[in-house]
Order: C-alpha cells, then structure tokens, then sequence
C-alpha cells in the first residue's frame, strides 16, 4: 500500500467519524466499522474510544445500543477526561424498543450428566484455583451454593475464642474460635477430605450481622470445628445457640438449584426436573465491577454529564476472600457492580441492575447532582444504592444532591443479608422518594453513620413517599424498615408506607432511631404488621413524631429503651391501633419525652398497657393529657384499608388525614404492577413470620 493511498484511506475513515453525531453498537457490528447506523460497532469500549479520540466534536455524544447481549471483559470505566457538557452530556442508551443486556459474566456449554444424575463440566480457567466465582445463574435464575443444612440451621452448642494478637482497639487483630456442634453434624463434616476442607467455610447469624469463615481444622472426637480470623466485636459477638450453617463441599449438593465448584476446577449442578442441559442458559460471573466513574474529587478532576439510559445490566461477581467475611454493619466493606467517584450529574435513568453478588450501585466519594430514576434493581447480591462514605469527609470529597426517585428495590442481600435497599452514610441534601423497596433481610432504608452525639454530615435528607415492606424474613435482628444514627439535623422521614418488618429476635421495627439519631422528623407515615413496634427510640434528641398511623405491631406498639435528662422525642397526635401485645415498652417512667393528642385503639379486647400501667395510671405520669381511648372509625383495618369512614373522633387530637396512597412507584400500570411482589415471596414471608412467632 502506497504512503498516498494510506492518507486518502485514513482522510476516508476520519471524516466519516467526524461528521457523526451518534454511534450505534450492535451484537451484529464489528470494531473496524465506523459505528454508524449500517455499520454499527461490536462493542462498548470501541465505541467509548471513538468519542475520546474526537472530544472537540460537539455533536458526537450519544452511544446507541442496539437490542442483544454483550459480554464485557473488563469494566467499563470512565475518567475526568471523558463526559459532556451540562447541556449536552454523554449518552449511552438503549436503541429505541431495544432492551439491550450489559453482561460482566460469561455463558458456559458442555455439561454432561454423571452418574449422579448431576450435570458435570470441567472448566479449564478454574483449574488449581487459578480462577474461582461464589455465583451461578441458570436459566435467569441465582443458582444456590451447595449448603448444610438447606432450609433450617445447625446451633452452635459452645464458644471458645483464643486471642492471638490483640492489637489496640476493641477488637482482638486475629483470634482462633473453637466451636463446638453436635456429634452428628461434626460426622458430616468430618468426611471431608483435605482438598474439600479447604473449600468449606460456614455462615453464622448473629444480632444484625453474619460471620463467613473457612475451616482450619475439624476435631472429631471434641466435635469443635477451628477457625482463625479477626477477633469478635465485643459488642456482637458469636454465642452458643447462635445459628449456623456450612456450604461449599460437594456432599451437600442435595437438592435441586444446587451448584458446586471443586479445586479441579470441576463445576457441579443438581438440575430441577423441567432443566435441559442442551438449552440451558448457564452464566457465570467474571468481572467484580461493571461500571468504574474514576473522578477524583479532592484534584477537581470530576467526571461530569453522563446518562445511562434504558441499559441493563448483569453477572457480577463477588468472591469471599479467604480470609472470609467479618461482621460489618449493612456489608459496607463491599464494592458495588456499578461504583461512582468523584462524579456530578451522571444519572441512571431506565435502566436495570440484576443478578450481583454485591452492591447495585454506589455514589460514594465526592458525588453530586446526579440521579437514579424510573430503575429496576432485583436479585442483588447485597444492598441497592448506596450513596456516601462511612468517614465524614467536607468539601470536594463530600457527595450530596443526589435524587433516588421512582425505583423498584427488591429482593437483596442475597449473599450478604445484612446489606440495606438503600444506605446514606456521612451524605445530605439527598432525596429517597417514590421507590419501593422489599424483601431484604435487614434494613429498608438506613441514614446516618456517627454513634453517639459526634457531629456528623447525614443532614437534610428527605426519606420520603416510599413503599418499604417484607424486610427481616426472622433473619436478622436489631432491624427496621427506616434505621438512622446520630445527628442528622433537618433530615425528614415523612409519607411512606412500611408493613411487614419482622425480626429473629428483638428489633423488627418500622422507623428506628437508634444511637444519637437527633433532629429528625417522622410525621405522616403509615406503619404497620411488624414485631416490636411501629417505632422505637434507643436514645437521641429532639426527634419529633407526629401524625403517623401505627398498626397491629405484634409485640410492642412503641418502644424506648434509653433514658437521657434531655428531650428524646416528642410522640403527638398519632394513632396507634393494634390486636395483640402491649402499647409501650421500655423505660417509660424514666424517659424524657413529651406525648399527647395520640388514639389508641385495641380492635380485640378493652385492654391497654403502658408499660405496667393502666391508661389511667399513664395520664397521670403526665403524659397524653390529651390522648382518647377511642376507635378512630378506619374503613376496615382488619383489612389494612386505613381510610376514615368519619372525622368525628380524629378531629378531638387534631389528627390530619393523609393520601397513603401515593407512597410507592408512579407511572405505567406495567411499572406499577412490577413493583407488586410475587405471590410466593408473599406467602414464603408470612409462614416464616409464622414458625417464627411459635419459637
């Protein structure tokens, strides 16, 4: 080729570049077009270096992908040189009616039946542990990891830790656990060989948080498994009874939806009866990232004006290190699928986040104005949005302004239960409005990341017209539907609908002000069908709760537990309704708090307790001067239809009415009709609820 030919083909190539203004990716395209509309490229980092190489082209800022799937290689990741201009951003959406799939995970074939009836395949990547994935997906469903046993729990019998090195904080650097269980479970896992043992690691429950191990040694003749990791949190430790459970090793592989993965690098997978294994879609995760926006906020080096819209995205892996997973509080030492830095108006509108084994999406570190809108996030391995860091961090670094709106949140933490829908640490002026978020085990909703009255930055956040329900599944404890902590001056918790929180042990409340949640308002929200209570107060100040109704918790209708000389709270012109249980638990005669121009109403019996006391009694403590004994007149609570059938009694407490009703997702029937929970999800949550109560 001639020197003077080569410039007329590059003169060729680069003006047909030039003069686009969109660029089109296809499953059917190749990375030598030049990404027009007839000649589409074949992928997304193709695509993405083309806009880098002309940033000076205004026109040239939109990527369009077409219908299909795409297989990823690497995380897509976007720098402080890439994004558009306020009025003209960068946009990577879906081809119009395309609902193009974003994938971090790769599809395998060449199963064969063993004589187990198992599907079998040796994949060569996983050979003496070169490369390994803890998640499995069949046919658009989470595969399960072999487990023991599948549906109940194995007990801890006794405790034993042996400090190694106790370093200088409350909690030991590394220790050894003896854990003793019962003969019987010892003899299943003591048929171990050495090479399953190295797999084998097990999960226990404890309070609001789990511990994941491996095994260094198992004593049969004691029945003690040993351990050695991080030392326990004194203030969470594992304790005999608490519940426990082992995965990862063949022998368990008993039930259908089943996976494993042993050292040979040979996968295993028990098939549910209606299975093919010449059409089964099988998916395993690859990638532990799938979006990385690298801003770095204190250099003022922000990547800016970036929408994603109508993409979805999937298969995202998150392995358990080998030093396993110590408890940590809403697993905030997980990354997430879709991780945001030193980002300002990069938004997610329309699209889906699905099938990770960790976070969906984190605006962490110097994040502002940008937005998640009209999102589908199910089947996460652990929480939904998280927006903030876990260290108070002002100025540049500090993220806030960031608009959570019209979401569907459901079904996380399926590997690491103790993750919450959506998390807001040391992070304000943001907005929570509209989502509807479920079926979690921990926590809905949780604002705020400072113990105690050291001045935090989780202010002016507005947690408002959201649906959050079938949180806890008798999982985990010390839970809400809303949990805040700490000083969170101006921050507004007011016209959401919570039902059906419910807990293992203590603390399956609707709204939850734990340590030094101060200053925050929680006014005009429908709570009820949870454990212990529509809301509980563990200690703070002058937090004000008002005109909320509270429905039909089973245990306590409202609980407190720490007395302090300053005003905790202020509980007015509420109603509290319920059939079972008692009004008030807790310190009441010692508390601060100021309560009047609430009803009360026991649908079943003429019996009120408050805390010990009679209504009477109750009054004369000072409290509820003001307060009725008297049926609010409900359409029909029994049926949780929380309408008024007359204002007669409401306007005696100056109760106001509100629309309930708008809480939760806006839009399309089809939009609002998805965010409706499967049947089964529904009844699964009730029967646990059930056996649960009978413990």
């Amino acid at each position: 080729m001639t020197l003077k030919f080569s410039f007329y083909i590059l003169l060729f190539f680069t003006t047909c570049f030039s003069t686009l203004s969109q660029i089109y990716v296809s499953t059917s395209g190749k990375d030598t077009n030049n990404g027009s509309k007839n000649h589409p490229l074949a992928t997304l980092g193709k695509a993405m270096e083309l806009v880098r190489q002309q940033p000076k082209i205004k026109n040239l800022n939109t990527i369009i992908i077409e219908d299909g799937y795409y297989e990823i290689t690497s995380p897509l990741v976007f720098t402080h040189t890439d994004g558009g201009l306020r009025d003209n951003p960068l946009i990577l959406k879906a081809a119009k009616g395309a609902h193009p799939i974003i994938s971090g995970g790769k599809k395998i074939k060449g199963f064969k039946i063993n004589n187990d009836g198992l599907w079998e395949m040796e994949i060569q990547q996983c050979k003496n542990g070169k490369f390994r994935f803890d998640q499995l997906y069949v046919n658009g469903k989470r595969a399960k990891l072999a487990t023991m046993p599948d549906d109940d729990f194995w007990y801890i019998k006794d405790i034993k830790e042996t400090i190694l090195v106790k370093g200088s904080g409350r909690t030991p650097e590394r220790s050894t656990l003896e854990i003793t269980l019962t003969p019987e479970n010892i003899k299943t896992l003591a048929a171990l060989n050495k090479n399953e043992l190295k797999l084998l690691r097990f999960r226990a429950y404890h309070k609001w948080d789990l511990t994941i191990r491996h095994i260094d040694s198992i004593d049969v003749k004691r029945n003690i498994i040993y351990t050695t990791g991080k030392g326990m949190l004194p203030w969470n430790p594992l304790k005999p009874g608490g519940r426990i459970i082992f995965e990862n090793f063949k022998a368990a592989l008993n039930k259908p939806g089943e996976w494993f993965l042993n050292n040979d690098g040979t996968l295993f997978y028990h098939p549910y009866k209606d299975e093919n294994i010449n059409t089964a879609n099988v998916v395993i995760p690859v990638l532990n990232k799938l979006i990385s926006v690298d801003g770095n906020a204190s250099e003022e080096e922000f990547v800016r004006n970036i929408t994603f819209e109508g993409l979805s995205f999937r298969h995202c892996n998150f392995r358990i290190p080998k030093a396993g997973f110590e408890p940590n509080q809403a697993a905030i030492s997980v990354n997430a699928a879709i991780q945001l830095n030193g980002a300002i108006n990069i938004n997610f509108i329309n699209c889906s986040i699905e099938k990770t084994g960790q976070h969906a999406l984190w605006y962490k570190n110097g994040c502002s104005h940008c937005s998640i809108k009209n999102c589908y996030i199910n089947d996460i391995g652990g929480g939904g949005i998280y927006i903030g860091t876990t260290k108070p961090l002002e100025g540049l670094p500090h993220t806030f302004h960031i608009n959570i709106e019209n979401n569907i949140i459901h079904s996380g933490g399926r590997e690491l239960p103790s993750s919450v829908g959506i998390w807001i640490g040391h992070s304000s002026n943001n907005l929570i409005t509209h989502n509807d978020i479920a079926d979690f085990y921990y926590t809905g909703v949780s604002v705020g990341w400072t113990w105690g009255y050291t001045p935090g930055l989780a202010k002016r956040n507005i947690i408002t017209y959201n649906n959050i329900h079938h949180i806890g599944w008798a999982l985990l404890s010390d839970l809400a539907a809303v949990y805040t902590l700490g000083k969170s001056k101006g921050t507004k918790i007011n016209n959401n609908v919570i039902h059906h929180i419910h807990s293992y042990s203590y603390g399956g409340w609707g709204l939850y002000t734990d340590e030094g949640s101060s200053f925050i308002e929680m006014k005009n929200n429908l709570v009820y069908n949870t454990k212990t209570g529509s809301f509980h107060q563990h200690y703070g100040k002058n937090n004000i709760i008002s005109n909320n109704i509270f429905a039909y918790a089973k245990m306590y209708q409202i609980q407190c537990t720490k007395a302090e000389d300053h005003m905790s709270f202020t509980l007015n012109n509420n109603i509290i309704i319920f059939d079972e249980g008692v009004v008030l638990k807790g310190p009441w005669n010692k508390i601060n708090t100021e309560m009047d121009n609430n009803i009360y109403w026991n649908t079943k019996v003429n019996k009120y307790n408050f805390d010990g006391l009679t209504f009477d009694e109750w009054k004369k403590t000072g409290h509820d001067q003001h307060s009725l004994i008297a049926n609010p007149e409900f359409v029909n609570p029994d049926k949780r239809d929380f309408r008024f059938k007359s204002s007669s009694v409401i306007k005696k407490t100056g109760f106001i009415p509100f629309n309930y009703t708008k809480a939760g997702v806006y839009g399309s029937r089809k939009w609002k009709e998805k965010a409706l929970l499967p049947i089964k999800i529904i009844t699964d949550f009730d029967n646990t609820i059930e056996q649960n109560m009978k413990q």
